[in-house]
């Protein structure tokens, strides 16, 4: 496509993952969220949203992601799925706290498929790693609704945190086994955001084990993401720390829940502005902008 979004280190930009809200409903231990710093409580209303996926589709854009925060707090998210333009696949990170009683409409407004984070089986770990005593529960419960809603393949987000859940792995496959290929387990390195280092695994064991165990290993070219099928179950590694490929291939645009477009999760001192009355001329532009200024963090 001649009018592609492409850096000038050869990146042509087809996804974006829009922060839609800062509100959370649980305080999770390794949340960096979405590497917004920002004081600002302004959420981007639904209008603004779907102009600014409209010129990004523009330029081929062909996937967004939301998240938060949580982005279930916002009330009007069927609202802002709607509202957007026709897209390869439209998804959302979530704790699935709220999924229960809103995937189905999800679904119908035009949502894909869900990630959803899920750190522990266990009762007390999810507890220790989300803040929350009575939530679990309902984190099961809402990954049958998107199930049953058809917002498959479900990825299940397994932050591995040293001490806490780095033996609950066996645990989570057998967990992912019953749901008959409808669901994705991602073991996902801890970024350190919040000085926390003593929680970090030794991923590079990790990944020795889950190579052990594998019956067949693939690699996505995105991310140096390796999936180790065990037991039946797809299993991803996802390793974005000091990783020159990750960075190499980012294909990723991210929207703060203010309106600011953030070309690396790593930085926020090139940041820029989208008001809410921005024409779509002007968000073009803003768009172009944003991606001049991209660059991988690790260079390698």
């Amino acid at each position: 496509m001649d009018n592609a979004l492409i850096d000038r280190y050869g990146r042509k930009i087809n996804s974006l993952r829009i922060s839609i809200t800062k509100k959370c409903n649980l305080k999770c231990i390794y949340c960096h969220q979405e590497g917004d710093n920002s004081e600002s409580s302004h959420e981007m209303p639904p209008d603004t949203i779907a102009r600014t996926v409209a010129c990004a589709a523009g330029f081929g854009v062909e996937k967004v992601k939301f998240s938060g925060g949580e982005p279930l707090m916002r009330s009007d998210f069927e609202e802002i799925i709607a509202a957007l333009p026709p897209l390869k696949n439209v998804s959302a990170t979530t704790n699935g706290i709220f999924l229960a009683r809103r995937a189905a409409d999800l679904a119908e407004s035009g949502l894909d498929r869900v990630n959803i984070s899920l750190p522990s089986l266990n009762r007390e770990h999810y507890k220790t790693i989300t803040g929350s005593s009575h939530a679990l529960p309902k984190v099961l419960q809402g990954i049958d609704a998107a199930i049953d809603a058809g917002l498959t393949p479900v990825k299940l987000n397994m932050v591995l945190l040293k001490g806490i859940n780095e033996n609950e792995i066996d645990d989570m496959i057998n967990f992912t086994s019953k749901y008959d290929g409808n669901m994705i387990l991602q073991l996902i390195e801890l970024m350190d955001f919040k000085n926390i280092s003593r929680f970090m695994v030794d991923i590079d064991s990790m990944e020795k084990m889950l190579l052990s165990r594998a019956s067949q290993v693939s690699e996505r070219e995105m991310h140096r993401r390796k999936k180790y099928f065990i037991d039946g179950v797809e299993v991803e590694l996802v390793r974005p720390i000091d990783n020159s490929r990750f960075c190499a291939n980012c294909n990723r645009l991210r929207m703060t829940s203010c309106g600011q477009l953030k070309p690396c999760l790593m930085r926020n001192d090139n940041l820029i502005d989208i008001r809410d009355d921005a024409t779509p001329g002007e968000i073009d532009e803003l768009l172009k902008k944003a991606v001049e200024h991209r660059e991988p963090y690790y260079k390698g």
